[in-house]
């Protein structure tokens, strides 16, 4: 005879399996896909006009004004090494909130938001580039591609030293 189940014990299941799902908002850069964790996400902008910040590293674009806020935008293809884009691409901008400052995170595309099992989740491979190691929290297989799982705090730490350019 199979044990019933009351309807607490129910919704504490329902409750366990919500925890072990990751919700992610997949962006895309140089046909790469990435995925930011939705809780991290504060905004996500249409392409917006930044104003060049002088003796700012190569990976900050610039400033931009959300709503009177001054935010710093970061060209996540200068961060990770990767070619600009081409001129005429378009861009999308992720806001994110770290150390109580704003952020933009410039990106190719936005994409979807995926919720993914906990289980699911992998370590980096050890045969990654060392620079997506060092802003990767780990990855997703995903049936028809890889995700990369960023991790906001070390995208936005410039302190690593400088790469010619």
């Amino acid at each position: 005879m199979k044990p019933k189940t009351s309807l607490s014990e129910h919704s504490l299941d329902e409750k366990n399996a919500e925890k072990e799902m990751q919700q992610f908002v997949t962006v895309t850069i140089a046909s790469q896909m990435f995925g930011i964790p939705v809780l991290q996400i504060q905004d996500i902008l249409a392409p917006q006009q930044t104003t060049r910040i002088p003796l700012a590293p190569k990976e900050v674009a610039g400033g931009l004004n959300l709503r009177g806020r001054i935010v710093t935008a970061i060209d996540i293809r200068n961060r990770l090494d990767l070619p600009p884009r081409e001129k005429g691409d378009s861009s999308m901008n992720i806001v994110v909130e770290h150390g109580g400052e704003l952020y933009s995170l410039i990106v190719d595309q936005v994409g979807e938001v995926l919720s993914l099992p906990e289980g699911q989740f992998e370590k980096d491979p050890t045969t990654m580039d060392a620079i997506w190691h060092d802003v990767s929290n780990g990855i997703y297989r995903l049936p028809d591609r890889l995700m990369l799982v960023l991790d906001v705090a070390k995208i936005l730490t410039f302190d690593s030293p400088r790469r010619s350019s």
